[in-house]
């Protein structure tokens, strides 16, 4: 009896994180899918914002990254399916990885009585 409770406990366990797994590909999915929108709707002319598209470029970029390593977690292994099917440009593929300039977070607002003295 108290291995079939532990065999159901797992079955659950694994289920929820497949679950979760899944999950979190459709949200990356989108993603991708939002950056590459995005940036196939800012125009490529002589005219155009240059850092604007460079900016897309490496949002969609870095947002294929995150697909791909979510993709390999879920052991999905070919990027050629992904670039094939969600029309990946070239330009995104060159500038795939993490962001050379992460977005700052805004810093906590702390007040002179709110800090604490080092400890030591």
């Amino acid at each position: 009896m108290a291995m079939n409770l532990f065999t159901s406990g797992y079955a659950t366990l694994a289920y929820e994180i497949a679950e979760e797994r899944a999950s979190a590909l459709a949200r990356l999915g989108q993603r991708l899918e939002n950056a590459l929108t995005a940036l196939a709707e800012y125009p490529r002319t002589a005219d155009s914002n240059r850092e604007m598209r460079k900016r897309l470029v490496e949002q969609a970029g870095y947002a294929l990254w995150l697909f791909v390593v979510q993709r390999e977690a879920c052991g999905l292994n070919k990027i050629d399916h992904v670039i094939k099917v969600y029309r990946v440009p070239n330009e995104v593929i060159a500038r795939m990885g993490p962001l050379s300039q992460p977005r700052a977070l805004p810093k906590k607002s702390v007040s002179p009585a709110d800090e604490r003295p080092p400890m030591f």
